[in-house]
């Protein structure tokens, strides 16, 4: 059986909708549990059970600082060799993004997995078209960022969502393989232009200031978005692989046009 964590998150949704279409049975676990989910509470250990489960689909419990994230990872690893889990597919983060903030919770993660005597399969994901989109800012001339003219592989949740359904049904053909999975380049102006609007690129400095300034933002998200932004603007997010359409087996998402409809949605006047 397929267990899928975070189940109430948005990447993990998605996947067991894709399972579901296909006929793929999956068990969905989650901190806050609706019906028919387990409750897998990362930080209480006692809440992590794997019974019955062959595949875990991990996807990442982010959005903390590094310790917390990892130990939250090897709690739950732990419990899968524990109750007999034979193979871990984890969501990771694009082999290009060494540099991010972010970035070190999931590689010593996957050391995690490479060592732990399951079978394994890590998904690099490449970050989001959403939250490309959702970065730009809107000003009464048009749109604003710290990305400059650099590009993303900006890649669509769904996308990665499915390529995570098809690894999880059928996970001994991709057992000890590594994926990078990212999208086409965009860059800010490509939105702008898509919105009919200019874009203003401004400095890393006024970026980090007025991220500091956003009360809302945990102490750790700062820094993490401004070296999102540097990423992009100095040109180490834009590659491209093959890996995505391979597993799909089909185009992928016009990222630019779902960046385009998020920052729609976050217009001012739209909401």
């Amino acid at each position: 059986m397929i267990m899928v964590t975070g189940a109430n998150g948005q990447l993990a949704s998605l996947t067991l909708q894709e399972l579901a279409e296909h006929n793929v049975p999956a068990l969905s676990g989650s901190r806050s549990p609706v019906e028919g989910q387990r409750r897998l509470d990362f930080d209480d250990p006692a809440t992590l059970d794997l019974t019955s489960v062959s595949t875990l689909v991990l996807v990442s419990a982010g959005y903390a600082e590094d310790d917390r994230v990892v130990a939250r990872h090897r709690s739950v690893l732990d419990a899968a060799v524990r109750d007999g889990v034979t193979h871990v597919v984890y969501t990771s983060l694009t082999g290009d993004g060494d540099h991010l903030g972010f970035a070190l919770a999931h590689r010593a993660t996957e050391h995690l997995i490479t060592a732990g005597g399951l079978d394994w399969t890590i998904l690099r994901n490449g970050l989001y078209a959403e939250l490309f989109g959702a970065l730009l800012t809107w000003t009464p001339d048009g749109v604003e960022s710290a990305f400059g003219d650099g590009a993303l592989a900006a890649v669509a949740r769904a996308d990665l969502a499915a390529a995570a359904a098809v690894v999880a049904a059928d996970p001994s053909v991709h057992a000890g393989r590594i994926y990078d999975l990212v999208g086409e380049p965009i860059t800010a102006t490509d939105v702008a232009e898509n919105l009919g609007v200019a874009h203003r690129a401004i400095g890393l400095g006024e970026y980090r200031d007025r991220l500091l300034a956003v009360d809302a933002l945990l102490p750790f998200q700062p820094p993490m978005l401004a070296s999102i932004a540097s990423g992009i603007r100095h040109g180490f997010l834009g590659n491209t692989t093959p890996d995505l359409v391979r597993l799909l087996g089909r185009p992928l998402t016009d990222p630019l046009t779902v960046a385009t409809d998020i920052a729609v949605a976050t217009r001012p006047d739209a909401r």
